[in-house]
């Protein structure tokens, strides 16, 4: 299988998040890249290429110019204002303000980010930009004939909405690859997001949409992170009606618990007959991610590879979470052989 990477993904290097009520060193780290990396090329999963680079054109498709804007210039006004540390948010327009962006950088970050765990640094828009490029490449490759491709993207993106950002994600990597998918000529697409946090981003981006289905296995969110969305009855609205699948679980489910809810989705896509999938794939599923509470083992990532050959559809693989930093490349590439071995 073809991976896609971008070594730029470094310059992404946040020092700190607030998580729990904490200060602590970000989860969401270089070495997760790294790490998979290396697992790619110790088991010969295949070539290794850079992407291409398609320019912001694309990005746009999903995501609202503004948004790519601060997220191009925002350190730049964060340096400005006389900061030199990573820029976090601490005020946000939620009930009862007014969702009117400030003029200062301080307020501005609270505008465009739903969060204070995703930190803007010297070189995230280059890492970010990188990431989506290696999406579009991948998605471009697979729209030349490939069967399926990896792309090892970092920062991640599925909790990014067409005008947020947050979760760790500045672009939604996923639906830029979807959408390209759909303007190459796929008259439907399928994204199926297996992280373990719902895909807030995907979801309110193609909601509203007939020609891409969206479907995402993932914690409760009265338990989790983006808490405020992802519950089963949000089925999509108008022409997206019944296209929006939600599989909420609870805090420490196993493996064939998670894989009942995996076929129904699969049943789901199969009977839709989408040109092509794309699948955001979040490894903090694990068992032993610091962060997350189902109970997968390794192994069960690679029967799950297995199982998605049997869609038998051009497939996208568009790297999300996961931080058991040692464990982070022995499951995704599991769920790639899987893939490979199944076909």
């Amino acid at each position: 299988m073809l991976t896609i990477f971008s070594d730029d993904h470094r310059h992404q290097d946040g020092k700190a998040e607030l998580c729990d009520g904490k200060i602590v060193p970000c989860f969401e780290m270089p070495r997760r890249a790294r790490m998979i990396l290396e697992r790619v090329r110790s088991q010969k999963l295949g070539p290794v290429e850079p992407p291409q680079d398609f320019g912001r054109a694309p990005i746009e498709r999903v995501h609202a110019p503004a948004l790519v804007e601060f997220l191009a210039t925002a350190w730049d006004a964060w340096q400005a204002a006389g900061f030199s540390h990573d820029a976090l948010p601490y005020t946000w327009p939620v009930r009862r303000l007014r969702a009117l962006e400030p003029d200062a950088i301080e307020g501005r970050l609270g505008y465009w980010c739903f969060d204070a765990a995703t930190p803007i640094t010297a070189g995230t828009w280059k890492a970010a930009y990188a990431a989506a490029q290696v999406a579009l490449t991948g998605a471009a490759r697979l729209s030349a004939g490939e069967r399926a491709v990896f792309a090892l993207c970092r920062p991640p993106g599925h909790h990014a909405a067409s005008d947020l950002y947050g979760g760790y994600c500045f672009l939604n990597n996923a639906a830029i690859a979807a959408q390209a998918l759909r303007d190459a000529g796929a008259a439907r697409v399928a994204v199926l997001d297996v992280d373990y946090h719902h895909g807030n981003g995907t979801q309110e981006i193609f909601y509203r949409r007939a020609d891409v289905l969206f479907a995402s296995l993932h914690a409760d969110p009265r338990q989790e992170f983006p808490y405020f969305l992802g519950h089963a009855d949000e089925r999509g609205e108008g022409p997206g009606e019944g296209l929006n699948l939600n599989y909420p679980m609870p805090q420490g489910t196993c493996f064939g618990k998670w894989m009942e809810a995996l076929e129904e989705a699969y049943r789901r896509i199969d009977a839709w007959r989408p040109d092509a999938l794309v699948v955001s794939l979040g490894v903090d599923t694990f068992e032993g991610d610091p962060i997350s509470h189902f109970k997968l083992a390794s192994a069960d990532f690679h029967a799950y590879g297995s199982r998605l050959a049997g869609l038998r559809l051009p497939t996208l693989f568009v790297m999300e979470g996961g931080y058991a930093v040692e464990a982070i490349g022995v499951n995704a590439v599991n769920v790639l052989q899987g893939f490979e071995a199944a076909g």
